[in-house]
C-alpha cells in the first residue's frame, strides 16, 4: 500500500498524527513531549485536540496542530466531542497524508480511533492505531461498568498497545480481558529542557535567609494526597527551617489553604497555582514529597530527580520503578507521614548525605532520556507498519 512503503521508506520518516488531552496532566504532557522528539528526529507530526497542549510552545517546521471545534446544536446537552474528534481525525489523516494515528490516554481516544480507522478503512485507507495507556484510564475511569466494554475492545483492536510502567500493564491484565501484547515504554525527560541551572534569585526570594525548600507538584486530587506533603512539611519544619512550594491547582486546592492556616504555617507555605516552567522552579528545590495513593509512574518525581532533587514519595503503583529507595531518596507506605517526615531530614540534616541522593536522582533520571525512550516508540511504529503492510 502506498502509505504504508512511504513509511518505510525515506529514511523511516513518518507523518504522525498524536491525539491527547491539550492539559498539564501527565498523559498530556508525555504525548506533546514525544510528538516534539519526533519531530526533532524528522518526522511530520499533527496534534489533534481541543487546545494547543501547554507544552507546545515552540514553533518547529514538521509540527502542525489540528483544533477540534465543539459542535453546538441545541438538541444536544453535552457537546458530541467523541464525534466530532473522530471526524477531525478522518479529516487530518486524509487531507496531510498521515501514516500512523498515536492516541493517549484510552478513554475516549482509543475508542474513537477505532471508529475513524473504520471510517478510512472504509475509502480504502488503512492506518494503524497506537494506544498508549497512562494510568488512571486503566486504574479508576475506565474500571467503571460503563466505560469497561468499551476500553476492553478499543485496547485488543489497537494495532499496537504501549503501557507506561510494568505496574500499569499487569494492572490492565488484572482489570481486563486482554489479548493484545502490551508493550512497557517508560515516561521520560527531555534534558535539554530539564537542566539545572542558576536560579539564585528565585531561591532568595523563597528562601531569603537560606531555608531548606520542599515541593509537591500535583493536580491536586484527592488521589495525589496533597494534604499529606503539609503534614510532612509540618514535622520537618520543626527541626529544619524550610519552606514548602505548592505547585498546580485542582478541586483539594481550596482545602489545603483552610489545612495550612489550621497548621499555621501559611507564612512558610507557597500556592504557586499551574507553572510552565517548573524546571525553573525545581532547579531550587531540596526535596520532592510525592504521597500519592496512586501513580502509574510519578513522571513529576522523575521531573525533580532530573534536576537533582531527591524525592520522598509513597510506594504506589510505578513510583518503584522510578524512585529507587535508599538510593535516589525513600519510598513510604501510602498515608505514612511519620515515615516521610523522617526520610525527609534524615536526607536534608547532613549536606554530604543530600548531595549523594542529589547525583543518584539524576544518574537515575537519565535512564529515561528521551533520546532513549523514543526510539522505542519509533521501532514500535514501524513493527506496527511492517505488519499492517504485510496483510494488506
Amino acid at each position: 500500500m502506498d502509505t504504508i512503503s512511504f513509511a518505510l521508506n525515506e529514511k523511516g520518516f513518518m507523518k504522525v498524527g498524536i491525539v491527547c488531552y491539550p492539559t498539564f496532566g501527565g498523559s498530556g504532557v508525555v504525548a506533546t513531549e514525544l510528538g516534539l522528539s519526533l519531530a526533532d528526529s524528522g518526522h511530520e507530526v499533527h496534534f489533534i485536540t481541543y487546545e494547543r497542549p501547554v507544552r507546545l510552545d515552540t514553533f518547529r517546521g514538521n509540527v502542525f496542530y489540528h483544533e477540534v471545534l465543539p459542535f453546538k446544536y441545541s438538541l444536544f446537552k453535552y457537546t458530541p466531542y467523541e464525534t466530532t474528534l473522530a471526524g477531525k481525525m478522518v479529516d487530518v489523516a486524509i487531507n496531510e497524508g498521515l501514516e500512523l494515528l498515536h492516541v493517549h490516554y484510552a478513554i475516549p481516544h482509543a475508542s474513537v480511533a477505532y471508529l475513524a480507522k473504520q471510517i478510512l478503512k472504509s475509502k480504502g485507507i488503512s492506518i494503524p492505531i497506537i494506544t498508549t495507556l497512562h494510568g488512571t484510564d486503566i486504574t479508576l475511569v475506565g474500571k467503571d461498568p460503563a466505560l469497561k466494554p468499551v476500553v476492553e475492545f478499543s485496547i485488543n483492536n489497537s494495532d499496537g498497545v504501549t503501557a507506561v510502567s510494568h505496574f500499569l500493564k499487569e494492572a490492565t491484565h488484572k482489570n481486563f480481558e486482554i489479548t493484545k501484547e502490551i508493550d512497557v515504554i517508560y515516561n521520560f525527560i527531555d534534558f535539554n529542557k530539564f537542566k539545572k541551572s542558576d536560579k539564585d534569585h528565585f531561591k532568595k526570594a523563597i528562601a531569603p535567609n537560606g531555608e531548606k525548600i520542599l515541593v509537591h507538584i500535583s493536580n491536586f486530587r484527592s488521589v495525589k494526597r496533597a494534604e499529606d506533603a503539609l503534614y510532612v512539611f509540618e514535622k520537618v519544619q520543626k527541626q529544619i527551617p524550610s519552606k514548602l512550594m505548592m505547585i498546580g491547582d485542582g478541586p483539594e486546592r481550596a482545602n489545603l489553604e483552610v489545612l495550612c492556616r489550621d497548621i499555621g504555617l501559611c507564612d512558610e507555605i507557597r500556592f504557586l497555582g499551574k507553572q510552565g516552567a517548573i524546571e525553573e522552579l525545581l532547579s531550587v528545590s531540596d526535596l520532592f514529597l510525592l504521597p500519592s495513593s496512586n501513580e502509574s509512574f510519578g513522571l513529576a518525581a522523575l521531573e525533580a530527580m532530573a534536576l537533582e532533587v531527591p524525592v520522598v514519595s509513597s510506594n504506589a503503583g510505578g513510583i518503584p520503578e522510578v524512585n529507587e529507595d535508599g538510593v535516589t531518596g525513600y519510598l513510604c507506605d501510602i498515608g505514612d507521614v511519620a515515615c516521610m517526615a523522617e526520610k525527609a531530614i534524615h536526607i536534608l540534616s547532613d549536606p554530604n548525605r543530600h548531595e549523594k541522593f542529589r547525583k543518584n536522582a539524576l544518574r537515575q533520571a537519565l535512564n529515561f532520556d528521551v533520546k532513549k525512550i523514543t526510539p522505542q516508540y519509533e521501532a514500535l511504529y514501524e513493527r506496527v507498519l511492517l505488519k499492517m503492510a504485510a496483510t494488506v
